[in-house]
């Protein structure tokens, strides 16, 4: 803190009125500064410590494990001085690359330069110690994420990975089983689809105890169940507003965290026995339910879950011939998402995390009721050790409790998963203060913030364990902005980088390796808007340095006839269908959101699927599942809130079978493909050959060849090829004649903007 902060801090200090009391002292305290140090490569800041208050010798001693994918010639030191307005630098301390690869540790002083060329003062220094580690040299990197049973699980993650548990996969918001071709798994069995909502509606209405929801949006007048595979209970018919307020009325304490968004809940849930609070994008709905022997155990749902209009679809996707929404235009924008049912030990962290949650939301509102005389306490949370059939873990967080595991390990079907998440001790309680326990915890201390960001983890280390091919379907696609082409947007999760030098890894180690990545035609919005433009940008940079790594690496190795996209794909979805001959007009039916008289994707009877999926398959064993997205908001860990789930099947792994496995990841994965291809071909079952390669391809490109012609025509499936084309060398540009998206404009590519760069990446 330097003199002018502090004489300001002085200003809005309140008057003392015990000031006088206090004795004169001849010596007053001098004011120094506030140091702390950011680690940086290639621009991105890496690892920054805590600041210590007014000290002119400060020892840190914070320990950082950094994953690193970044083209440097230096590691770079900046020592900082804290400040009301933002920071001062006092110098920056050098460590060539070369040093570090060396693969030795490094310790020692190392000299602080400041920006004039010389020390700050005399035998200014930092001292540091350091090992690099070459990803060839961890075992995961050679055998994958799951090597055995016992060593499952991304390391250094807050919540540890939990056996004995259950995983349900689901594919959008309801599904028919006559509607998806059939799976065959290894077992002989068929892969089953289930109906989400239905089963959401399901598990609230038989909740004896407890319903909490976690989400973006909550929607009152929506439905869950609109096309019932099975009867439905008492209640079944309501609205999630008036479901809600039933199961409160029977004694089920309800409580919801939803984003400050005026049309979750307008004022539905005001004045009811329903709690409501405000929170960012996680998404979840925890329940108990029935375990054995008349217990109750935690059950949660989770993935891209947002309650409310407009998210109800199939695999189908209907544009016409499903208008029973909230709101009614023309076409319907069909919506294509991807979530889970979590049982078992995994479960009880997803109730921590929303425990934690809820007691840093209602800090202030449990202080207000201290106040008040005879108030309510419905919000309060539900303890389960006090209530002896509720199944409840002890109050160690890495204790494995078997005692709530749902599978024993010796059933084919057992699960192992592991909870992550993307939050700071802003929006939790219970994080630790102390540094060496938050990092003793796996968590990260930057400046004045506690962070959890596991998910940007658990996504780095599965890319770096693949060994045959990731398929990732996402809301988003940014990141790796420092090595960009053309711009620096602050967007450094490594992720894209990480699925590139992945790829290039396996073109020098001359084995074959694909990723296929299905993602929005256009992010949520108007196209040709300036947010949605400025998007677009950051996701061609995303892809523009992507190509061009590998690009570069099949130079290298000189392999003939070869392109990158033999190796990494681009896709999105989208849908054509026939207006129904008893389709009935209306005023609605024929605006479009830009007021036009009649829409041109009606007048074409097309429209993109929107893709909301947050997840990432790996070598048919292993999954992430949530409610991040692959951009540097979700990945970040100190802005936008997230959770997610990894999780595998013991039984069903490369390292188990010692061939492809064929267990329910795999049979998640194909009846995706199904869905998307309208299909199910041997060459999908390995993905990562070159034939499975141009299969998909030509798929895609017809597909789109189909969805961009005037004429009317029915495709194979939803899939379409992403507008963009990549030559040889790696050179991307939209697609010839496709500059701008169909019916709606907007620059396939995008273009810059003035808007904040924080907003949009």
């Amino acid at each position: 803190m330097d003199l002018l902060s502090e004489r300001l801090r002085r200003c809005f200090t309140p008057f003392d009125p015990f000031s006088r009391r206090k004795k004169n002292h001849r010596h007053r305290k001098i004011i120094t500064s506030d140091p702390y140090v950011t680690v940086c490569l290639a621009g991105a800041t890496v690892a920054r410590t805590r600041v210590i208050s007014n000290s002119q010798h400060p020892i840190w001693n914070e320990r950082f494990k950094i994953p690193l994918a970044h083209p440097t010639s230096q590691f770079e030191f900046y020592v900082k001085d804290n400040d009301v307005f933002g920071a001062d630098l006092i110098g920056v301390a050098i460590v060539p690359a070369v040093e570090v690869l060396r693969g030795e540790i490094i310790s020692g002083w190392f000299p602080i330069i400041s920006s004039y060329g010389k020390p700050p003062k005399p035998d200014c220094a930092v001292h540091l110690e350091m090992k690099f580690i070459k990803c060839e040299e961890m075992s995961f990197f050679k055998y994958g994420v799951v090597t055995n049973s016992n060593e499952f699980g991304i390391r250094n993650c807050y919540f540890p990975a939990r056996h004995g548990g259950s995983v349900t996969l689901y594919q959008d918001a309801h599904v028919m089983q006559s509607k998806l071709p059939p799976i065959m798994l290894e077992n002989g069995t068929v892969f089953k689809n289930e109906p989400c909502w239905e089963d959401i509606c399901h598990a609230i209405l038989e909740a004896h105890h407890m319903v909490y929801i976690v989400g973006w949006s909550v929607f009152h007048e929506v439905r869950l169940v609109r096309e019932p595979t099975r009867p439905l209970p008492k209640g079944g018919s309501l609205s999630l507003g008036d479901l809600l307020k039933y199961k409160s009325e029977e004694g089920v304490r309800v409580l919801l965290l939803v984003w400050d968004d005026k049309t979750s809940h307008s004022k539905f849930f005001i004045n009811t026995v329903v709690g409501t609070l405000f929170t960012h994008h996680q998404k979840c709905v925890i329940v108990d339910s029935l375990a054995y022997g008349n217990n109750r155990k935690i059950t949660a749902f989770l993935g891209g879950l947002d309650l409310c209009d407009g998210r109800y679809d199939t695999p189908e996707h209907r544009l016409f011939r499903d208008l029973n929404t909230a709101a009614i235009k023309c076409p319907r924008e069909p919506w294509h998402d991807l979530h889970c049912k979590v049982e078992g030990p995994a479960a009880y962290d997803i109730l921590k995390n929303f425990e934690q949650r809820w007691r840093k939301a209602t800090k202030w509102a449990q202080l207000g009721r201290r106040l008040k005389r005879g108030c309510k306490n419905e919000d309060v949370l539900i303890k389960l050790d006090r209530i002896s059939w509720i199944l409840s873990p002890s109050d160690t967080i890495s204790l494995d409790d078997p005692a709530l595991w749902v599978c024993s390990e010796v059933d084919p079907e057992n699960w192992n998963v592991q909870v992550f998440r993307s939050i700071d001790s802003g929006s939790v309680k219970g994080f630790p203060k102390d540094v060496y326990q938050a990092n003793s915890e796996n968590l990260v201390c930057a400046k004045n913030l506690v962070i959890d960001k596991s998910i940007q983890t658990a996504y780095i280390q599965a890319i770096r364990a693949a060994q045959h091919f990731i398929y990732i379907e996402n809301q988003y696609f940014i990141g790796s902005s420092y090595a960009w082409p053309s711009y620096k947007a602050g967007a450094d999760n490594l992720i894209p980088m990480e699925l590139a030098l992945k790829i290039a890894s396996k073109i020098r180690a001359k084995e074959r390796f694909a990723v296929y990545i299905i993602i929005p035609m256009w992010p949520e919005g108007v196209p040709s808007s300036t947010s949605v433009q400025q998007i677009l940008f950051w996701q061609g940079q995303t892809i523009k340095m992507m190509y061009g790594i590998i690009a570069k690496e099949l130079k290298a190795m000189r392999i003939e006839n070869s392109h990158p996209q033999d190796y990494l794909n681009f896709y999105c979805l989208g849908n054509r269908e026939e207006i129904p001959s008893d389709y009935s007009w209306s005023k609605s039916c024929l605006l479009s959101p830009n007021g036009d008289a009649v829409s041109t994707s009606l007048r074409f009877q097309r429209f993109m699927v929107y893709v909301h999926a947050k997840a990432m398959i790996v070598d048919d064993e292993y999954l992430i599942l949530g409610s991040a997205n692959i951009n540097q908001r979700s990945m970040a860990g100190s802005r936008d809130t997230e959770i997610a789930i990894g999780a595998c099947q013991p039984h069903y792994t490369w390292s188990q079978k010692k061939r492809q496995p064929r267990g329910q990841v795999y049979g998640y994965r194909m009846s995706l493909w199904a869905e998307h291809m309208h299909m199910v071909n041997d060459l999908f079952n390995k993905p990562e050959n070159s034939d499975c390669v141009r299969m998909v391809n030509n798929i895609a490109e017809e597909n789109w060849r189909r969805y961009s012609k005037n004429e009317f025509t029915i495709l194979q499936g939803h899939l379409l090829k992403y507008p963009i084309s990549v030559n040889g060398s790696g050179i991307v540009g939209p697609l010839s004649g496709h500059e701008t998206f169909p019916d709606v404009g907007g620059k396939v590519l995008g273009c810059r903007s003035t808007l904040p760069d924080a907003l949009t990446t």
